[in-house]
């Protein structure tokens, strides 16, 4: 009999790849999406005919209920949340009600239909924020600087005591930044690749960033879902941090976009202090050895070939659509 999973956040980056992987292994996927006036299904369009979609909100847990209880999965992925931590700032109270209570919401939903079905939180290396020591590990005290890394840790503890409380297969991924030509035009990784492309087509001429200095340690988002499944086939739940354990500057991220189709980056980016964020983190980079010896997980996509990744496809992208007096 084929294993079932229920992914909330199905429509999102991770969600669209997590989704490729498991149908892959022969799993019977069902995702959870939210009623929207306007469908955003464009990452897992072509996935749409061997997947099955259920209308359902982290805000509403009655809803939560009815689609475990109908799927009875045996293994539970909560992808969904208030993701853009710039947003967090604008909307503090919605950002809580979505990646703090939301969680408790689907682990009690959980609890009351079936306390054996094995539950993926989605953890962020923005929890460690003020960072106490680099790089950061499972044991790193958390320091979060935004609305966003604040209710990220309350997730990350109230799946901690769910799993201690009710002896549940709860598990959370500490992720470090993982991006890919899937990823949102707002987060700086996809703003930077769709803009050194846009400039290289001639559509636009500059771009504008914020601290070029910030560093991150970044990862492609293919790879990092692969660990979000190991956690669940293992014996025994536990707390993993996903991440490549190299950093790199913003600077460098636009220098290999750049360079990649012949730009000087110098010549098109700005600094706009708009872009700052009110307390900025510093340096993150994760120590996944915890991972890399347990789970056997080992990242195969470097730094450098994610961000010819992300400027090739929206190169792709955006010729397909430009005018023909910019396409080259």
């Amino acid at each position: 009999m084929a294993k079932r999973a229920l992914i909330t956040g199905i429509t999102g980056q991770d969600g669209s790849y997590l989704a490729e992987l498991l149908l892959a292994k022969g799993y019977e996927v069902t995702g959870v999406i939210r009623r929207l006036s306007t469908p955003n299904l464009w990452r897992i369009e072509h996935l749409l005919d061997r997947l099955v979609l259920r209308p359902g909100d982290l805000l509403d847990q009655l809803s939560l209920i009815r689609i475990i209880d109908e799927v009875r999965p045996h293994e539970f992925y909560n992808l969904a949340a208030m993701s853009f931590v710039p947003a967090s700032w604008d909307q503090p109270m919605l950002t809580g009600e979505y990646n703090s209570q939301g969680v408790t919401r689907v682990l009690e939903a959980i609890r009351q239909v079936d306390s054996k079905i094995r539950f993926y939180q989605a953890s962020s290396s923005e929890m460690f924020g003020k960072v106490r020591e680099v790089p950061q590990t499972e044991l790193t005290p958390f320091y979060p600087r935004s609305p966003y890394g604040v209710s990220k840790v309350f997730a990350h503890y109230i799946t901690v005591n769910y799993r201690e409380s009710y002896d549940m297969f709860a598990v959370s991924g500490i992720l470090f930044n993982h991006e890919s030509p899937r990823r949102g035009l707002e987060f700086v990784t996809r703003k930077v690749t769709d803009g050194v492309a846009r400039i290289k087509l001639g559509i636009d001429d500059t771009l504008a960033l914020g601290n070029l200095e910030a560093r991150r340690d970044w990862g492609f988002a293919g790879d990092y879902v692969r660990a979000m499944w190991l956690m669940l086939q293992q014996e025994s739940p536990d707390d993993y941090v996903i991440a490549t354990s190299e950093s790199h500057s913003v600077r460098r991220l636009v220098e290999l976009a750049c360079a990649h189709v012949g730009l000087d980056w110098r010549a098109h980016v700005k600094t706009d202090p708009k872009f700052l964020r009110p307390a900025e983190v510093d340096h993150l980079i994760g120590n996944p050895s915890k991972a890399r010896t347990v789970l056997g997980w080992i990242p195969e996509v470097s730094f450098e070939r994610l961000v010819q990744m992300m400027v090739d496809a929206d190169m792709a992208r955006l010729k397909s659509t430009a005018p023909l007096a910019v396409r080259v």
